[in-house]
């Protein structure tokens, strides 16, 4: 069976050479030799890149030792974040945070470390002396170890 570590090193060198603005998500080498590896970029992942990328591979991995199947591809705008880079790239962008427990909070991600993010959130809050709830923004700090996952919200 390939290797993922020896994909991803392979892939690592390659784009810190010719694409340093892109960065790996995940290699991922299924049963059957079905390597799928997914790239960010801050300004989105080109397809000629992907394609180069793909030759590299196949430039680095003989078919005749050991046969394989191989997608070069970007990260879904519509999947989970799987690394930071993909949270500090989504700044200022609303999206959904699936916490432990089940519990979901939308807002704005305002801060991100490797420990923890910060969201900003608005919640309803029935203020003192007020008949009706009323909107209220309020920064929420969510540990990194908390969280199940993180999908950017597309609204139109």
């Amino acid at each position: 069976m390939i290797s993922q570590q020896v994909i991803e090193t392979l892939v690592a060198e390659y784009i810190a050479a010719e694409y340093p603005a892109y960065y790996i998500v995940d290699v991922l080498v299924h049963p059957g030799n079905r390597i799928v590896v997914e790239l960010g970029s801050d300004e989105g992942v080109d397809i000629d890149a992907c394609v180069r990328i793909t030759k590299h591979i196949e430039a680095n991995q003989d078919r005749e030792v050991e046969d394989y199947e191989l997608e070069v591809g970007s990260a879904g705008l519509t999947s989970p974040f799987k690394v930071l880079r993909q949270y500090e790239a989504a700044i200022d962008e609303e999206v959904e945070v699936l916490r432990k427990g089940g519990i979901k909070e939308k807002g704005v991600l305002s801060a991100v470390s490797a420990e923890q993010i910060e969201l900003s959130v608005v919640r309803k809050v029935k203020l003192e002396g007020a008949k009706r709830k009323t909107e209220v923004e309020e920064l929420i700090t969510i540990p990194m170890d908390e969280i199940l996952s993180t999908k950017r919200i597309f609204k139109f």
